[in-house]
């Protein structure tokens, strides 16, 4: 009975043995939920939880809602005013002073409390303020931010620093068949020796292209100066990716461009809470009609890359393979065969105004 009695009163026996697991590999584990619900969960478990939380490295804080806050701005990602109405405010304006005459479109030949107990009503900033080692941030908005006609598809990507670096534009119409032929228009193996057909530059093709453009860089610098104070509270950080739920705009921002960020002072545009978009080129690439792989097709298909003035292939020199490197891994799916098919069309420059 006594031997019976001792080894009931082990204590070994009782150990929680998940305690006996190392922080080192707990912190693996909470790395990979990355998710900051979850996260914030699991800090309520235990008071070593709750202090080993904080320390990941690998955060997913995804936003049901953006709100305003009436104290500091710094301390919400507020989206107010939208860039939708960023556009219609300043569209007009920027068609008419940002772009040089269409005249001058030319072609080229070739080629240790709750970390989150409601995230609906807190700021990326106030939720990231009890993570001290972030290294890698990704932040999901509720929705894309630039607003476009119905059934139209528009998706951006853009790399910062301190300030705009590149970005790409695709757009397009999906549709469920073929169209039929137009003697105005290439057929749809064309390479690219194809030009745009003349009524893109009558009908308001072109200038749609140029707001789906514009638009896309508003959303993209509006998103780029709201994360200064992320990205300031934070030096630890070494990649930032802030997207949506619609999968309609993607910026990124890796451990050189942040150390730029930090290094640089950012350029605020005067006209609103975004970042200043340099002057920039503009290399545009249209297809009346691509067919896509998983059973997609794209109609009046536009892949415009954008590049600011100075840098590197800039003024319409830079090669195939230059342009290649620039939209190589921009989207996924049959979205990079449309980014794969329209490079092989012919180039066409515009040349835009800082705003």
């Amino acid at each position: 009975m006594q031997s019976k009695s001792r080894i009931h009163a082990d204590p070994f026996l009782f150990q929680d043995q998940f305690d006996r697991i190392p922080d080192s590999i707990v912190l693996v584990i909470f790395n990979k939920l990355a998710d900051v619900r979850s996260l914030g969960r699991c800090s309520a478990v235990s008071k070593r939880f709750n202090s080993l939380v904080p320390l990941v490295h690998d955060v997913y804080v995804k936003i049901d809602r953006v709100v305003a806050t009436d104290g500091d701005p710094d301390d919400a990602l507020n989206l107010a005013p939208k860039p939708r109405s960023l556009i219609s405010n300043f569209l007009k304006f920027m068609l008419s002073t940002l772009l040089k005459p269409f005249s001058q479109l030319q072609s080229t030949n070739g080629g240790n409390k709750a970390l989150l107990p409601q995230l609906s009503h807190h700021s990326p900033a106030q939720v990231l303020k009890n993570f001290t080692h972030v290294r890698n941030l990704r932040i999901e908005l509720p929705a894309g931010d630039v607003g476009t006609e119905d059934g139209v598809f528009l998706k951006w990507r853009a790399e910062f620093g301190s300030t705009l670096q590149s970005c790409i534009v695709l757009g397009g119409t999906p549709v469920d068949r073929k169209p039929a032929p137009s003697h105005q228009e290439p057929s749809p193996g064309e390479d690219n020796n194809g030009s745009i057909p003349e009524s893109f530059y009558t009908n308001g093709g072109l200038k749609l292209r140029v707001v789906w453009t514009i638009s896309s860089l508003i959303a993209a610098s509006t998103r780029h100066y709201l994360l200064r104070q992320i990205i300031k509270e934070h030096p630890t950080l070494r990649s930032l990716i802030l997207t949506d739920a619609d999968g309609q705009g993607t910026l990124t921002m890796g451990a050189e461009q942040l150390k730029e960020f930090r290094e640089k002072p950012l350029a605020a545009s005067a006209s609103s809470n975004r970042t200043q978009v340099p002057a920039s080129n503009m290399k545009l690439r249209y297809a009346p009609y691509l067919e896509l792989p998983e059973g997609m097709r794209m109609q009046g298909a536009t892949l415009v890359a954008i590049k600011p003035a100075g840098e590197g292939g800039s003024g319409g020199n830079s090669s195939k393979k230059e342009v290649e490197t620039l939209v190589t891994g921009a989207f996924d799916g049959p979205f990079r065969a449309a980014v794969k098919a329209l490079v092989k069309r012919r180039t066409y420059l515009l040349e835009m105004n800082g705003f």
